[in-house]
């Protein structure tokens, strides 16, 4: 960011961090990419992007990321999931199941809306204008993965029909679609006011 508060981490293991690179950098943000645990240090905030959840797991295997992830974000370290980020933050993945991080109180079934051919990009039902700082919002699917479980503690900011796609629990912003591909989306002016804030 600015100032003494850290760079925003992007999970740079595999998928569209690029992207997100840019969405936070056209808002001020410094961002540095994360591919092994010391990456971690010193961060104002982490984005998960998009891509494939699996190789995104597979690639921590051998190391002590996956853990100091968890160790981050149950610290209070605000974080912003996309797409594949949210499977991988999710309590319980279905269709298939897969191991995940475990610490986003939601269930989610991978790839619920179709293949890459069947992206869509969607008007959102906001449920919560006020926590979003916004009354529209668009969604661009590709891909996503469908929650179909949501804990107590997890607040539903947006839906799709009657699907939940944009959630807040604690620090933790998650999206089943893709706001770092809409230009101006209030989802990632959410996640860096929640980041300055934290600082």
């Amino acid at each position: 960011m600015s100032g003494d508060s850290g760079p925003i981490g992007l999970l740079a293991l595999q998928g569209d961090y690029a992207a997100h690179a840019r969405a936070l950098a056209a808002r001020g943000a410094t961002t540095r990419e994360v591919r092994t645990s010391g990456d971690l240090d010193g961060l104002a905030g982490l984005v998960l992007p998009g891509g494939e959840s699996t190789t995104m797991l597979t690639l921590m295997e051998g190391s002590d990321l996956a853990a100091r992830l968890v160790a981050e974000i149950a610290g209070g370290l605000p974080v912003l999931a996309t797409c594949a980020g949210v499977i991988l933050l999710a309590r319980e993945v279905r269709l298939p199941p897969q191991r995940s991080l475990g610490v986003l109180d939601v269930v989610v079934e991978r790839n619920a809306y179709g293949r890459q051919l069947d992206s869509a990009v969607v008007a959102l039902t906001v449920r919560d204008p006020g926590a979003l700082g916004a009354e529209a919002l668009e969604g661009v699917f590709i891909r996503a993965p469908r929650v179909t479980s949501v804990g107590d503690g997890v607040a539903v900011l947006a839906t799709r029909g009657d699907d939940p796609v944009l959630l807040r629990q604690g620090m933790i912003l998650a999206a089943t679609f893709h706001p770092e591909l809409t230009p101006g989306s209030p989802v990632v002016d959410l996640f860096v006011r929640q980041v300055r804030a934290a600082g």
